[in-house]
């Protein structure tokens, strides 16, 4: 056997011995959550951090006059700066990221991790990414239909997470799914078909679950405290605005067949 075949059956060898070895399990991840929900997260932590720490109260106030929702300017649409006049329209967005508080961002976080990693899963990265700037959407509109003109800029991702939460429960309690009664540790569980929007409200744990998440939001909507230059949290029009969003969008996005 000359050296070439020899380097070919030795390699052949190793491949096939590799082969043979058990293979191990990968490990398993520290955190178990979507990356875009930790992604996202740390946007939001950064964001808040950057403001809280780094940034001089004239800046944030600046921060907040481009990037909060701010109903006043939709009173004075057409009197706007140019740059006021693109910061209300991307204000329909932005709002979510920024917060009033510790407590705030990491009620939001903590909801997010719950109900965001199940609509993550289901619907993937990019569905999951614009159902949440939809869901935003549709607080600031529930926002400003009740508070036209207001002067008070409203902040936070109450409205998204709310939405996120509206999305979840379409399947998350159904048999086989993450937090159904009879459910599987697989992820094939977050991918059972979603009964109608009627049979899902006769369902006493969401009752239960949509109860306390706005019970527990309006508290904290009305007790947390401000940042600079943002009197006020998410308001809980702008909680319905979108959870009612999510309802609304979830038969439009689901990759899942409905069931009949």
């Amino acid at each position: 056997m000359n050296v070439y075949r020899f380097d070919e059956e030795r390699a052949r060898r190793e491949k096939a011995k590799k082969a043979q070895e058990p293979q191990r399990p990968p490990s398993p991840r520290a955190v178990n959550l979507p990356d875009v929900i930790l992604w996202l997260g740390g946007v939001m932590v950064v964001i808040h951090a950057v403001r809280s720490l780094l940034l001089p109260e004239s800046l944030d106030r600046w921060v907040l006059a481009l990037f909060a929702f701010w109903p006043e300017k939709y009173a004075a649409f057409f009197n706007l700066s140019p740059l006021a006049l693109l910061s209300s329209i991307w204000g329909f967005v932005s709002y979510s990221l920024l917060h009033g508080g510790v407590t705030h961002i990491m009620f939001n976080l903590a909801w997010m991790a719950i109900f965001g990693t199940a609509v993550a899963r289901r619907f993937g990265t990019g569905r999951f990414l614009l159902l949440s700037a939809l869901c935003a959407v549709g607080g600031a509109l529930a926002h400003l239909a009740t508070n036209w003109g207001s002067p008070s800029p409203m902040i936070g991702a109450s409205a998204a997470v709310s939405g996120h939460m509206a999305l979840a429960i379409r399947f998350v309690y159904e048999f086989g799914g993450p937090l159904g009664v009879f459910r599987t540790s697989d992820p094939r569980a977050y991918f059972v078909p979603a009964q109608s929007l009627q049979k899902c409200f006769r369902d006493r744990q969401v009752q239960v679950f949509v109860g306390i998440w706005f019970g527990l939001n309006l508290i904290i909507g009305l007790t947390s405290s401000a940042g600079a230059g943002a009197p006020a949290s998410v308001a809980w029009q702008a909680h319905i605005g979108g959870f009612l969003a999510g309802l609304a969008l979830f038969p439009l996005f689901d990759p899942v067949p409905r069931r009949r």
